[in-house]
């Protein structure tokens, strides 16, 4: 590569990470998630704004004509940000709670992608279809898109608000990582048919096991053998250089998934899963390490790469914007609501929980790139489910801010557990997040 591509790719980078920092840094001081000023930052760069400069349409699309360097920086960005994902679903898990958890998973998460998956077919438009979107495929990204709920996002605000301890928090954390998980295959199955569209049924059909079989082998037997290679007492990477070996853990997953031809971003999520063991904490500091440079480089580059994407001009859909959000809100606040009621909450619980569950946050903006990327959905879709994310993310934060300003009680429990001598018992399925890797997670929300 000539010296003068290298430059421009460097400058990129460089102005992408800069910007993506510091607009970062003023959106958490405005009270707003980070993620929005790192999102703003590529779309400064873009053609809406300074990209009209000469100057700088010239360096970021000298920098585009080496599409592998800044391909490798958003994918790796993308992969790290799943596998300390991955990672802190695992610490999220707590024990208490599961019948108020599976009515809010079962009927919160539910309704909302089985209406998506209902009506999808009289939903979905040409104009939201990319070049490899079928109808399929499409129709699941959209009930995923109304489903989805962010765990970096609402960890953040919590840890913000100072209410990881309260059981609110612990209900709307493992709701969020449950649903996660469901919806992270569901969007893997629909990449693998939108990649294999082109094949017979049988071929296409075996690809799409092959894909459900690694997540589901990922989830359940693969995270207990990888836990006794870390016990082993042969295992010397583990043991001397236990960063480098999370490094690896991530690379070999990725690199079966690959010769499988499975989505790469599951098989990092899936690798932080099974590399925490919440019984022995020998890679807290390599996670919390690896957490440290990804956000403080790889990930922000990520996110500003996605606002980089976004065509503000001609990939912009207002009425597309408007109706979906406005749509996706009312299903999913009005599904968590109902089963909200279900498990015995009533009146401004409802309304907390289901404000709180519709933050779309981060794994919203990673199922929006992921089918962008796959040429599943249009860039104006691609627009629309950045902005929706976005947006019900401020959202949640604020109202939740609001609330406690006012001095109401997120669940009345809440207010038993203040008093209570025994308050925030099961405080502690939570509290690693906060103590760990803090600033990962507002980077991620």
């Amino acid at each position: 590569m000539p010296n003068s591509q290298l430059t421009a790719v460097i400058c990129v980078l460089f102005a992408l990470v800069g910007l993506a920092q510091l607009l970062g840094y003023l959106f958490l001081k405005l009270g707003q998630p980070k993620v929005v000023g790192e999102i703003l930052a590529g779309i400064v760069l873009g053609p809406a704004l300074l990209g009209r400069l000469h100057f700088v349409e010239h360096v970021v699309g000298t920098a585009r004509h080496n599409t592998h360097i800044l391909s490798f920086v958003y994918w790796l960005g993308l992969l790290l940000l799943m596998f300390v994902s991955g990672a802190e679903v695992q610490q999220l898990f707590g024990k208490g709670e599961r019948r108020t958890v599976s009515w809010l998973v079962i009927v919160g998460t539910g309704i909302p992608f089985l209406l998506g998956l209902a009506f999808g077919p009289q939903l979905i438009r040409p104009s939201l279809a990319g070049p490899h979107g079928n109808r399929v495929s499409l129709i699941i990204i959209l009930a995923v898109g109304v489903a989805v709920t962010s765990v970096p996002v609402v960890s953040k605000i919590f840890a913000d608000l100072k209410i990881l301890d309260t059981r609110f928090a612990r209900l709307i954390l493992g709701v969020a990582v449950l649903e996660d998980i469901v919806l992270w295959l569901a969007l893997a199955i629909a990449t693998s048919i939108a990649a294999k569209s082109h094949l017979h049924p049988w071929q296409m059909g075996l690809h799409l096991l092959i894909t459900v079989a690694y997540f589901a082998l990922g989830l359940t037997v693969v995270p207990r053998v990888i836990k006794a290679f870390n016990k082993a007492r042969w295992n010397v990477l583990a043991q001397h250089s236990p960063t480098g070996y999370a490094i690896a853990i991530l690379l070999a997953y990725c690199a079966v998934a690959g010769a499988l031809d499975v989505n790469l971003v599951f098989a990092a999520f899936l690798a932080g899963f099974a590399l925490v063991d919440n019984e022995r904490a020998i890679f807290a500091d390599s996670i919390d390490a690896i957490s440290k440079v990804s956000f403080a480089f790889f990930i922000p580059v990520y996110f500003a790469i996605v606002g980089l994407k976004l065509d503000l001009i001609r990939g912009v859909s207002l009425p597309m914007i408007v109706i979906f959000i406005a749509g996706t809100c009312v299903v999913k606040m009005l599904s968590v609501a109902l089963a909200g009621r279900f498990a015995g909450f009533r009146g401004l619980e409802l309304i907390n929980l289901g404000i709180t569950t519709n933050a779309r946050g981060g794994p919203g903006i990673v199922l929006a790139s992921v089918a962008f990327d796959a040429g599943i959905i249009s860039s104006k879709f691609y627009t629309t489910l950045v902005v929706a994310a976005v947006l019900t993310s401020q959202l949640a934060g604020a109202w939740l801010d609001y609330v406690l300003r006012r001095g109401w009680p997120l669940l009345k429990s809440d207010v038993v557990e203040e008093d209570s001598p025994v308050a925030g018992e099961g405080a502690p399925a939570a509290e690693p997040v906060a103590a760990a890797s803090e600033d990962a997670i507002g980077t991620a929300s």
